[in-house]
């Protein structure tokens, strides 16, 4: 049995000791190190070493989830692996369960097909720029998206720029002659050929994706699939998936029948239709999608971010196929896989209650304050009280900061996470910025490197 080392401050050392007590019976055994400081969040690797003394009688050595510093530095001086634990005590639980069984998000079977809707209406660093922008979030194929009545000269042009920057194209055009000119220009896949325009599919090698005639009468689709089939020819089929509330249900089932129906076809499934026009959080909405599109094993989603509320769904589908993906293969629920799509709440928000933190408020002997949620509101205490409100309006007025303006300004940005937190029912973390999973870009942050003074440190 290995016995683990976990370091810590003295206002998490209790919490630690309930934390580890509570997950008994272990497959490990454990002891905790208190090395001397507050505030273990505030641990660095050179503070470890100059105050954990070596050899240590471990096989393993957690430190909190954000120590600073070179691990495997330490863990080469003490001879032993030097790990970050979670960035919450009461996360450990977790920790130990996921390491016992990680999930592999490298993998996916669903392809994005990101549509630029208004490529006419871009000049070509334009349609370059969108194309690059939805690469970085997760589309593999980029479709240029044509519109009615609207010229499009530099079409050929958009598809050659965009087949010599590396990426597979698509072009989307009810246009006859459009179509036909993307694929002569080297377009990839052509949308939509129905029976009446599968000639277009003879005079150039793009891959067409088809549709019916009318999508509530199959029967059309079936014979454009028959044909190619025949042929040998590669193609998707899209039944097309009607937004709320015109059809969508029956459009589910269209998927389902086409499945039933055609085990072994690459199927497409246009998901802006209900992302775009819906007018809800676009994460929930791919992730309900998505998943239908790994039982249904669909080998593509055609996505748009046009509207401002569906601007992150190209980013959204990437990390639901890649959740749902892992999910069916490994037959369980798409929970505890990865918390990105939870974008507005979260699953665990309040580590602590209420009592736990008036323990660590008795504790403390500096001026300092800490901020913390519970389910009952925000707390903040510090050497002079504990307070606690539901509002930070009622609480400023308690942290005598009228001279101090640098602090002034930390405390309204932490109050202001906090009470954002606490009403939504997300994670808070001092210091931190509140974790939007998906919705927004993070900023890579490199725990081998020393974090820079706040602003309100800086001296001006």
């Amino acid at each position: 049995m290995d016995h683990i080392v976990f370091l810590t401050g003295r206002l998490a050392e209790k919490s630690l000791a309930r934390v580890l007590d509570s997950m008994a019976p272990t497959p490990f055994s454990w002891e905790i190190r208190e090395i001397g400081l507050q505030v273990a969040a505030l641990m660095t690797a050179d503070m470890i070493r100059r105050r954990v003394a070596a050899p240590l009688a471990a096989q393993r050595v957690i430190v909190p989830g954000r120590c600073r510093g070179d691990l495997d530095a330490l863990s080469a001086h003490y001879g032993v692996p030097v790990e970050r634990g979670p960035e919450e005590v009461k996360d450990l639980p977790q920790f130990f369960g996921r390491e016992a069984k990680p999930m592999d998000l490298t993998h996916y079977e669903t392809e994005i097909f990101a549509e630029i809707v208004d490529a006419p209406r871009l000049d070509l660093e334009g349609i370059a720029k969108r194309a690059r922008d939805y690469a970085a979030q997760g589309a593999d194929v980029i479709d240029i998206g044509c519109l009615p009545e609207t010229p499009f000269p530099h079409l050929e042009d958009a598809v050659r720029l965009l087949k010599a920057e590396g990426y597979r194209v698509s072009v989307d055009s009810m246009r006859s002659e459009e179509l036909l000119r993307g694929g002569r220009a080297g377009a990839d896949y052509l949308m939509s050929l129905n029976l009446d325009t599968l000639w277009i599919a003879d005079e150039v090698p793009s891959t067409p994706i088809l549709v019916a005639r009318d999508q509530r009468e199959p029967a059309s689709l079936d014979a454009a699939i028959d044909l190619l089939s025949a042929r040998g020819r590669a193609f998707l089929a899209d039944p097309i998936l009607d937004p709320i509330p015109f059809g969508l249900a029956a459009s589910i089932a269209r998927y389902v029948g086409l499945r039933e129906r055609y085990p072994d076809i690459a199927i497409m499934m246009g998901i802006g239709n209900v992302t775009e026009l819906t007018e809800a959080d676009t994460s929930g909405i791919n992730a309900v999608l998505l998943g239908m599109a790994a039982e249904l094993r669909v080998s593509a989603v055609l996505t748009t971010a046009v509207s401002l509320h569906a601007r992150r769904a190209v980013r959204e589908a990437d990390v639901a196929r890649r959740v749902m993906h892992a999910a069916r293969e490994a037959q369980v629920l798409p929970k505890g896989i990865n918390g990105d799509l939870a974008t507005v709440h979260a699953k665990r928000p309040f580590p602590y209650s209420a009592a736990e933190i008036d323990d660590f408020a008795r504790e403390v002997r500096d001026p300092n304050f800490r901020v913390q949620v519970s389910d009952d509101g925000i707390h903040v205490y510090n050497r002079d009280g504990h307070r606690v409100a539901d509002d930070p309006f009622a609480l400023y007025p308690q942290l005598n900061l009228e001279s101090d303006g640098g602090h002034a300004f930390y405390m309204g940005v932490q109050l202001a996470r906090a009470e954002i937190a606490w009403r939504l029912g997300k994670r808070f973390d001092q210091d931190q910025p509140l974790d939007w999973g998906c919705a927004v870009d993070r900023p890579e942050q490199d725990l081998a490197a020393w974090c820079a003074p706040g602003e309100t440190m800086k001296k001006r």
